[in-house]
């Protein structure tokens, strides 16, 4: 096996004539944390779509775990929370766990211990027995977050996964990303947080369905001259403009 978890070449996309999706490369090492940023719409939903097969190419190539995709085969291995939360809301927390953690092949101790888990890193250990539609929406994206890692996936893939939380859970969550990452696996996440984005270990700045840069947050500060992401955010989108 590579040790590229996940891999896009020359992805491209259109929607009618629009081109949302304009020759992506992108190369994501095992252990290792990708932070996708860019204005809203520009292209990094569609670039993780595209990535996992939820969306078919026009042109180029994804792969992950050297495994061509779309590939059924390989889905058990990928763990992916998208920007709205799939839950059943007349369900308790408890019960969409269990209902998300047998469809992953989760049953008995193995998913009691999964539950008890993340929904401590989650910081919903308390709200098992609460229905969900009477959780606030940074309560369901921490209780999406949890169903996510039930299956102890090999490919973390997030799709704004922070949005709602409070800075402190933030932060574990961060930490819990880390400590996932030491244990050989892979994470993709998008992100309008610019000091999130500083924690990734490579950075992609897509604009307008292209991959402008793509580098370690050091490498990416040094080129543009600048201190922090943010600020490399900012005099990309003014070269863009120019």
């Amino acid at each position: 096996m590579s040790e590229v978890a996940a891999k896009l070449i020359s992805a491209t996309k259109c929607y009618g004539k629009k081109k949302v999706l304009d020759h992506i490369d992108i190369e994501l090492p095992f252990g290792k944390i990708l932070g996708l940023i860019g204005p809203s719409g520009s292209g990094k939903t569609t670039t993780i779509k595209c990535l996992m097969g939820m969306e078919k190419l026009d042109k180029g190539h994804a792969q992950i775990f050297d495994t061509s995709i779309p590939n059924r085969k390989i889905l058990h291995e990928i763990g992916y929370m998208g920007q709205s939360d799939a839950l059943y809301e007349s369900l308790t927390a408890r019960e969409n766990l269990v209902f998300f953690g047998n469809l992953m092949g989760l049953s008995g101790p193995k998913l009691k211990q999964a539950i008890d888990k993340n929904m401590k890193l989650v910081n919903l250990e308390n709200e098992l027995h609460q229905i969900v539609n009477t959780f606030s929406g940074g309560m369901k994206r921490r209780l999406s977050l949890a169903i996510t890692l039930l299956s102890n996936p090999n490919l973390i893939i997030l799709d704004e996964p922070t949005v709602g939380i409070d800075p402190n859970l933030r932060k574990d969550i961060w930490k819990q990303l880390n400590i996932l990452t030491e244990e050989n696996k892979s994470v993709i996440v998008t992100t309008h947080v610019m000091g999130e984005a500083e924690r990734c270990d490579y950075i992609g700045l897509i604009m307008e369905g292209r991959l402008f840069t793509m580098g370690t947050p050091k490498e990416l500060k040094e080129k543009f001259g600048v201190n922090s992401i943010e600020e490399v955010f900012i005099k990309a989108e003014a070269e863009m403009k120019s």
